[in-house]
Order: C-alpha cells, then structure tokens, then sequence
C-alpha cells in the first residue's frame, strides 16, 4: 500500500497525485529501460520517463487525471502511474459515447514523448480506449490490461470478401510515425466481451474490435515484449497499406516472449518491415466456435521477417501453411526465415511454405528462449503482475 503524505483536497478529487507528495516508492520497475535484445534498444535505446524529475511522476485513477499528467509535463520525461480502472467512458470523462465521431474524440490518450506510462500492481486497466503513440519518441507502456475497445457503429461492407463483413476503427494501442518505443508486460484482450457476444446482422457477426497493438507509418525501434494477446481476430499489423511505400526500410520492430492465445489471425502480419519474432507462444484451435485459428505469422508485401524458436500449439495444425501465410496470397508474400520452431512439439517443417529469405542482419545482441521451453517459460513470465511495480 502507498505511503501518502499530507495531500491537497483538490488533487485527491482530481484523482493525480504528483510523487512529490507521496513518500518514496519501494524498489520497482517504474524507472527501467528498455533491455538489450530488440529493436527499442537501437538508436540510442528507449528511455521513456526514467529520469523524470519527482515532480513529474503521477498516481492517477481517473481519465481526468491521466490526460492532465500527460499533457502537465509536455515533453519533459515523465512517468504515469495508473492504479485501478480508467474507462474513457466513466462520468469523469463525459459518460458513454454518443457516435462514432464522439468515439474518435473522446476515445484517445494521446502520449507524448518521453513518457513512462505503467500499470500498479496486478490489476490497473485502461478500457474504451485507444493508447495512441503518434509523431513521438521515447515511449515505455508496461504492466496493464488494455482491454481492446468496441467500435460504437462498425460499419457494413459489402464488398469485403464474397458476401460482405461488418469493419470497424480503434485499436487498443497504435503507434504511428513513431520512435524508440517499448510495450511490455501487458495483457490485451476483447474480454469480457468476446466475440460471440456480438449481435449479428446480414447474416455476419457485427464486428466491432479492430487491432489489439498496430505499427505503422515508418515508425521504427519497436520492441514488443513479454505480453500476453488474448482472445482477438486481426491481432497485429505492422503496416497498414500496401501503397504506403515510404514504409519501406522502416518498421523495425522485435516481437519477442509474448503469448498468443485464441488470437484468430495476424500475429503479426507484416508489410515492409523488417521484423524480428523469437521465442513466442502461439496457442490456438481451427475448429474454435469463437476465434478459429487461421494463422500466425503474416508475411505480407516486402515483409522482411527472422522467426527463430517460437512455439506453435495448434489444435488441427499440421503444416507450416497452417501457421506462417502470405495474406494477400502468394504473388504478394514477403521475406520469411524459420530457425529453430515447434509446431506441436515437432520441428517446423519449412517445406511447406515457399518464401523468400530476408537479407538484413539483426543489429542487436539476444538470447532466445529454445522452442522446446517456450510453453513453460512465456506463459509463467508474460502479461501483468509479473513486475514489481507498487
């Protein structure tokens, strides 16, 4: 429990509480950096709000409270400590939204540049939001259950895929034209409300999740690490367009010791980056009645993507085909390397799948986690409460 000193009655009603105000922190993770061992540790590494003065350290509990503390210091470093639940849609922050327009607004946290933003204890939450990294630099989020948002009017199509699909916007986290950014330690997840929770109409759930975690935009130096993905369809893109060419040479990005459970697709499918995914845990059934599996690892338009000691625990999967897929078929597959992964306990067998090899050398030292104990270690060791952070 925190230790407060005497507190102005207008801070505790505001629910911030600048650490200038509250007796020392026991030892925790609020000030690391991003580690060796992926790409956030390249271009100078990836601070976030670790050498914030204490007067730019924040307890919040409240929207009202999270996006002062974010916008107080400017770009200053700063760190953001979330306790409890923050729903964008609480009274604090103007109720349920109204329209998707209402959404769009009301919806986003905007981070600013050199910011720690991370999760007390096991249980703090951000829910009808979307986490939004964009045209920054310098960004650690870590330690919180980010709960993927519902689009309040998706949006029938008719002409996706042979008979129509319902789309939608907001993604749980998105970082975009931007640097050195860390996403460790969280879980993301549609839940409580899964997909077959969903009303139907035209004959299609009406979806309305899009992303859980996007790159895009040429951002670069993206390590996303330790976090557990649950219970999603379109998990994660890097690289949002085909035609977005500028992309290219950037989307430098390292997914390493995630857990993927019930995650249907994407995870990640990649355009043009140059992506490194190692000692992953994918776990997932094709027959789902919610979440069926389609597959892992996408290597779209000029991907360049090392797969090294990742597991794949696929109920109804046989081949590589079934878990590494072009998604935009096989005249538009990018690069793809496998070293080392299991598929059920057995060697990923390549041949399979006809990929080109990518040709760029990983710039930065690690250690993978062999596939053989990736089952055990990730699971006990990803997602929130595995940090020490009071």
């Amino acid at each position: 429990m925190l230790k407060l000193k005497k507190l102005s009655v207008s801070f505790i009603a505001a629910g911030i509480v600048s650490t200038a105000m509250v007796s020392a922190f026991a030892a925790d993770a609020t000030r690391e950096t991003a580690p060796a061992g992926g790409w956030a540790s390249q271009n100078g590494g990836t601070t976030g709000g670790s050498t914030a003065a204490t007067a730019d350290v924040y307890l919040v509990s409240t929207p009202t409270a999270l996006l002062a503390a974010l916008s107080n210091a400017g770009s200053r470093a700063k760190i953001v400590r979330i306790s409890g639940t923050i729903d964008m849609t609480s009274s604090d922050n103007g109720g349920a939204f109204t329209s998707h327009s209402d959404q769009n607004v009301r919806s986003k946290i905007a981070v600013p540049s050199n910011t720690t933003i991370i999760g007390v204890g096991s249980n703090a939450t951000i829910k009808n939001a979307t986490i939004n990294i964009d045209s920054v630099s310098n960004v650690i989020v870590r330690n919180l259950t980010i709960i993927n948002p519902c689009d309040v009017a998706p949006v029938w199509d008719p002409d996706d895929g042979d008979t129509g699909n319902w789309n939608s916007e907001f993604d749980g986290l998105v970082v975009s034209n931007s640097k050195n950014v860390w996403i460790d330690h969280n879980v993301f997840t549609d839940k409580p409300l899964t997909d077959d929770k969903l009303e139907k109409g035209n004959g299609k759930i009406k979806q309305c999740h899009d992303g859980a975690l996007d790159v895009k935009k040429g951002s670069d130096y993206v390590t996303i690490s330790y976090n557990v993905f649950d219970s999603h369809e379109k998990n994660n893109l890097i690289g949002h367009s085909d035609s977005n060419t500028s992309d290219d040479g950037h989307l430098t990005v390292t997914f390493n010791h995630n857990y993927f459970t019930n995650v249907a697709e994407r995870a990640p499918r990649v355009r043009f980056g140059k992506v490194h995914v190692y000692s992953n845990y994918f776990v997932g059934d094709r027959s789902a009645s919610v979440y069926a599996y389609q597959y892992s690892i996408g290597p779209a338009y000029k991907a360049k993507i090392y797969a090294e000691q990742n597991a794949f625990q696929i109920t109804g999967g046989s081949t590589c085909a079934h878990v590494i897929k072009s998604p935009g078929g096989s005249s538009n597959a990018g690069a793809f390397s496998d070293t080392g992964s299991l598929l059920n306990g057995s060697a990923l067998d390549m041949s399979a799948c006809s990929f080109s090899k990518p040709s760029w050398t990983i710039p930065y030292k690690y250690t993978p986690t062999a596939a053989a104990n990736v089952a055990t270690t990730v699971p006990a060791n990803a997602g929130v409460g595995k940090i020490t952070v009071n």
